[in-house]
């Protein structure tokens, strides 16, 4: 079955191969360079029909045990999802057939997740966000063979805040995430709670994982980035939640969203179609010291946001990605999704809504790190898919920090292309983004960083609680085709006196 959605982008695509096809006509290869420039871009501004109610993930709390640990259940399989009229896509997920659900717990809690692998392929499951220690992350080293059974376990001891887990397997994250394996990881603690801010999960919290994807013509995932794209799939087509085409019917007056990127390679640049401010409340790893008006957000691969939204009865608006703002030059910009324009949820709201409180003026303080106090600079170059001029390599430590310590890291985009940086284990701060500091939003807690051409990111960072001479942490592009590709690179934290070990023995150079 073709719906008009479907039929509306047909004819788009068809009227661009038109003209492309005019001009190759006319002037051969010029005219043919022509068809790549305007084929790549995409623009579903009107054209999508929302008839799909937005699929809420369910949320799971786990089994406590005598001991009080909270237990969870992972069972990463593949399936079939009826993402789109007519055939049923093949999919991966955690505890059904795509996506996963979302895990909540407290600060204070030990957790331990059962996370049985199902699927034809070693895969892992990486907490990202998570303080933890290096043995319970869920990189590359933490891998998860076929029929068996890996079981971390850890004490959550960091703010609330919207997490989120995916798989990490060198060389195969960007795929494996593509086909369905993410899920949201909800912290909560006391001072969360004490502000009045939504909190009613699936009623006015409300978790958007927003990922684009491409079909083939019997709906199946396409995973043949094209001959433009040095960043791997980017997808024509925008789901929420695994949602095709979503709406959420609103019954309160605001409503918090809980914003992931959770795509492999594109930026979206979020805003509403009616041009409404929004609060941005949150960032990466938890809320910030006070509310920001804004009306655009951008979001790189593996950021998250927390936003509050107001309606009023009885209106319709649609949430939309406009044109981001990639910082490179044309050609980059365009075969990368810069000018691309997407309508991703409508939201319509009840003839009454409920009320709501003021927003608060003030939310949690974000205590500075001492940069004053800072033991070292580090310089991270990214060009292509190298890190400082080195591609990957598992059995390779490529530094250690010490326990305790904070530490400055520079890191510079010195090509054209699309990059962003994440680090496992700590959340840090954003110091400065070229010469200037970073906007209020940017200020708070982050584990993934934009990094643009041109325009160096300075971040502070203290390293505490966890350490292991021989079980490295990982820092990398979230550019999931980069990182595997090979921009990425280990590092340990150290006790006073302790040395950089060695990998254990059992993982395979890249």
């Amino acid at each position: 079955m073709t719906t008009s959605t479907d039929r509306r982008m047909r004819r788009r695509r068809l009227l661009k191969l038109s003209l492309a096809g005019a001009g190759i006509a006319a002037a051969g290869g010029a005219g043919f360079g022509t068809y790549l420039f305007t084929s790549a871009t995409v623009d579903t501004v009107g054209a999508v029909d929302f008839t799909n109610p937005l699929r809420i993930p369910e949320v799971e709390t786990g089994q406590v045990d005598g001991t009080g640990t909270r237990i969870f259940d992972l069972h990463m399989a593949p399936g079939e999802s009826r993402i789109k009229s007519g055939s049923s896509t093949r999919t991966w997920g955690f505890n059904g057939d795509h996506l996963g659900p979302t895990l909540r717990a407290r600060r204070g809690e030990t957790v331990r997740v059962n996370v049985r692998n199902s699927l034809p392929e070693t895969s892992s499951v990486h907490w990202h966000g998570m303080h933890l220690p290096a043995v319970m992350d869920g990189g590359p080293h933490q891998s998860v063979d076929p029929i068996d059974t890996w079981t971390p376990e850890w004490t959550i001891d960091q703010p609330a805040a919207t997490l989120w887990y995916h798989p990490h397997p060198h060389g195969a994250t960007a795929r494996h995430v593509y086909r369905g394996l993410s899920g949201l990881f909800i912290l909560d603690d006391d001072e969360g709670d004490n502000l009045d801010l939504p909190g009613e999960y699936g009623v006015d919290d409300i978790p958007l994982i927003v990922q684009d994807r491409r079909f083939d013509g019997d709906n199946q995932l396409d995973e043949d980035p094209g001959m433009l794209s040095s960043v791997g799939v980017l997808g024509d087509e925008v789901l929420v939640n695994g949602t095709h085409g979503p709406y959420l019917d609103v019954t309160t007056g605001r409503v918090r969203l809980r914003l992931l990127n959770g795509s492999g390679a594109r930026v979206f640049n979020f805003g509403f179609a009616d041009d409404r401010p929004f609060v941005v409340i949150g960032s990466d790893g938890g809320l910030l010291p006070e509310p920001h008006s804004l009306r655009r957000m951008q979001l790189s691969p593996g950021e998250r946001v927390e936003l509050l939204v107001d309606f009023i009865p009885g209106e319709k608006v649609v949430l939309r990605s406009y044109p981001p703002n990639l910082h490179t030059d044309f050609f980059e910009s365009r075969s990368h999704g810069g000018d691309d324009s997407f309508d991703i949820l409508e939201f319509r709201a009840a003839d009454t809504l409920t009320e709501v409180a003021p927003i608060p003026d003030e939310l949690i303080p974000v205590p500075a790190i001492d940069v004053e106090s800072a033991v070292t600079t580090r310089q991270f170059q990214m060009a292509g898919f190298s890190l400082n001029r080195q591609t990957m390599d598992m059995n390779r430590i490529d530094f250690g920090v010490r326990k305790d310590t904070v530490e400055i890291w520079e890191i510079e985009n010195q090509d054209a292309s699309v990059h962003n940086f994440h680090v496992h284990d700590v959340q840090f701060q954003v110091l400065s983004i070229g010469d200037r500091p970073p906007p209020p939003h940017e200020a708070g807690w982050k584990d993934t960083v934009q990094v643009h051409h041109g325009s160096p990111v300075r971040i502070a960072l203290q390293f505490k609680d966890f350490t292991d001479p021989n079980m490295p942490y990982m820092c990398h592009c979230h550019i999931l085709y980069h990182e595997d590709q090979g921009l990425m690179a280990q590092f340990v934290v150290l006790d006073e006196g302790e040395d950089i070990g060695s990998v254990p023995d059992g993982h395979d150079g890249h």
